[in-house]
């Protein structure tokens, strides 16, 4: 099984600003999803070929990095895989409702990288009200 980079994330503090900063340095198109603190960051407007990715608030204390997303079959196995390997859970499967599980992940070493696997049935576990 290949897993490929499926997009990148870029953490912020300020991600609005952040925005801004690509948009001037580097070129790219950075648009504001409708209703979520997500920016959307097209890296090659046009006819270019290159990888999407996105800019969020920091939903971790680290890393000071962008973080690549790789496709996987299945989220649980490849976990699994890696914690037998010596690696560690970061941040535990999360949903992006109706698109798709994610995981952020440690290898043995500290580096930090994503795992996706794509499911258009995809939702967070209902929390009870208080």
């Amino acid at each position: 099984m290949t897993s490929s980079v499926t997009h990148f994330e870029i953490y912020a503090e300020e991600p609005a600003n952040l925005a801004d900063f690509y948009r001037t340095v580097l070129g790219w198109q950075v648009d504001k999803a409708n209703g979520i603190d997500y920016w959307r960051v097209n890296t090659s407007p046009g006819e270019a070929k290159g990888i999407g990715g996105g800019l969020l608030f920091r939903p971790i204390p680290g890393p000071r990095s962008w973080v690549h997303y790789l496709h996987v079959e299945s989220l649980d196995q490849t976990v699994e895989r890696i914690l037998e390997r010596g690696g560690t859970l970061v941040r535990p499967k999360t949903a992006v409702p109706k698109t798709a599980w994610f995981a952020v992940v440690a290898d043995p070493e500290g580096n930090i990288f994503a795992i996706w696997q794509a499911d258009p049935l995809a939702m967070p576990p209902h929390e009870p009200e208080d």
